[in-house]
């Protein structure tokens, strides 16, 4: 437990589960009251209701490829909580389809969700932090797209590599009104989805390619989401931090770990 957000409301889409919440449990363990946004109404509610007892936090149904859903959850959080200073936008889809599959209706949710969703939280905070003339925003944007790509993947790539360009050009803008604007790119993260959907021999592989040797958690991104949210980083703008264990470090998909000594 600590103060390092003591004070500051915050509002994390895509918190149900995984990524989000992990964010959304370290900001209330600093100090921090905080809205949780999700489309999974259910296991959003028992998010909110099960960090309750953390600090203020409750839960709002969002939709945030949608212009009004976005709307509602910042007027939530200020009703809620009487301002905002931090937004965290980590709602995001994955499908994975080579792109000569890809359909049009494809293309367009992933996009839709992805990057449309994060101009549309930006645009939606900017107007009570341009008021207080205050604001942290960070974005999950991701290694994929921006750094390496994988078959299956052409339109999370395009949505991520997206994100980072929006990142610099809301940096620039906001940066008069006293908000940053960041973001995050995380690796490989060993998420309740990642739990369910890969066996434990494919986990295992893929953390034998991160030369920290496995995989990451919920908390080591939230950890560098809560840098960046504080006024630690109140110097910081236009820029992603990399939590990925080194994964895209190696050349090529053999290394070897050297002894400390040599």
């Amino acid at each position: 437990m600590g103060d390092r957000l003591k004070g500051r409301v915050a509002v994390v889409i895509g918190a149900a589960r995984g990524i989000g919440a992990g964010i959304a449990e370290r900001f209330l363990d600093e100090g921090a009251s905080v809205v949780i946004a999700d489309t999974e109404a259910a296991q959003g509610q028992a998010t909110a209701t099960s960090f309750s007892e953390r600090g203020p936090c409750v839960f709002v149904e969002a939709d945030v490829s949608r212009k009004r859903s976005v709307e509602a959850t910042i007027e939530a959080a200020c009703d809620s909580f009487g301002r905002l200073d931090i937004l965290v936008q980590n709602a995001g889809i994955y499908p994975w389809t080579l792109i000569e599959n890809i359909s049009e209706d494809e293309w367009d949710r992933v996009l839709a969700v992805n990057l449309k969703g994060t101009f549309l939280a930006a645009q939606a905070a900017l107007k009570p932090m341009k008021a207080q003339r205050y604001g942290r925003m960070v974005f999950t944007s991701s290694i994929t797209g921006p750094r390496v790509s994988s078959p299956g993947h052409g339109h999370y790539s395009a949505s991520k590599a997206g994100i980072n360009g929006f990142i610099r050009a809301a940096a620039i803008e906001f940066a008069g009104f006293g908000i940053t604007v960041n973001g995050i790119e995380p690796g490989n993260i060993l998420t309740e989805g990642v739990k369910m959907h890969r066996s434990p021999e494919f986990i295992a592989s893929m953390a034998g390619m991160i030369p920290l040797g496995r995989l990451g958690t919920p908390r080591d991104v939230a950890n560098a989401a809560l840098f960046l949210a504080s006024d630690e980083a109140e110097y910081i703008t236009g820029t992603t931090t990399i939590v990925d264990g080194g994964q895209i470090l190696p050349e090529g998909s053999d290394f070897r770990i050297l002894p400390a000594s040599l």
